[in-house]
């Protein structure tokens, strides 16, 4: 199966680490020019530098995307660029926010919905008109498995990224005839920086390994074992492919089967 994306210009937020980092590998792997967004400035040009070290072309722009007008700045500098295409919109920033419905604040609501619903909204909005210009464009929402089973003490988490499937199913609609195909991808149990920050918050003397994998077992995931964010990056390589040209409008579990819902 051919998976490249030569020629392509791809645009990937939360790109500094995790599963961000790992796609702008694989996209640059593919052949694409990856456009690299995160908030953190020292970060973010280590990443990319990684991406260059591996053959990869990158750029790196700071940006945190639950600012609008941070959105709206790194748009303008992306836009005058020689080649300012953006062929392939990868929504992958947010984090988990999980807590009891009651304890979870109005400003922590905003805050929450601001980096996982609008960044999607507001870079969608100014990358839609180019891909329908060019007939051709590919935006992945990057979602967890909540959006589609969202469970007790899980807001806003859970209701932010059931939006965000929302949104995937209307771009999709729209985008169909423009050959601008939309899909999300929901996370399960994948290894990232976030489960190496929990492990070291926990205080646990398991080595890390061994606690990703007691995770594993404790939440029951069928195969046993965590995902790597290198797994999750190829599914987002084959949707952003030509390989991928017929997919539309899906929401793909990228979860080792912990989804009760396909």
């Amino acid at each position: 199966m051919d998976c490249r994306m030569d020629g392509r210009t791809a645009l990937i937020t939360g790109a500094s680490t995790g599963l961000g980092l790992a796609m702008a590998l694989e996209f640059a792997a593919a052949g694409a020019r990856v456009l690299m967004l995160a908030r953190r400035a020292d970060r973010l040009e280590q990443a990319r530098a990684e991406v260059a070290a591996a053959g990869g072309q990158a750029e790196a722009f700071p940006c945190d995307v639950a600012s609008a007008a941070d959105i709206a700045r790194t748009w303008q500098q992306i836009s005058a660029r020689q080649d300012a295409r953006v062929d392939i919109l990868v929504n992958n920033a947010g984090k988990a926010t999980a807590r009891p419905f009651e304890q979870v604040s109005d400003e922590e609501w905003q805050a929450d919905l601001d980096l996982k619903l609008f960044a999607a909204i507001r870079l969608a909005r100014l990358a839609l008109p180019g891909m329908k210009a060019r007939r051709f464009g590919r935006i992945v929402n990057v979602l967890n498995i909540h959006a589609k089973a969202p469970g007790p003490n899980t807001a806003p988490t859970s209701v932010a990224r059931a939006a965000g499937l929302a949104l995937t199913k209307v771009l999709a609609q729209e985008g169909a005839p423009h050959n601008v195909l939309v899909n999300a991808l929901l996370v399960g149990f994948i290894e990232s920086d976030q489960w190496a920050r929990r492990h070291a918050a926990s205080g646990s003397t398991q080595p890390y390994r061994e606690f990703l994998d007691t995770m594993a077992r404790e939440r029951r995931v069928p195969l046993g074992r965590v995902g790597e964010a290198a797994e999750f990056a190829r599914v987002a390589t084959f949707l952003c492919s030509d390989a991928g040209s017929y997919v539309t409008g899906t929401a793909i579990n990228v979860d080792g089967g912990l989804s009760p819902i396909p």
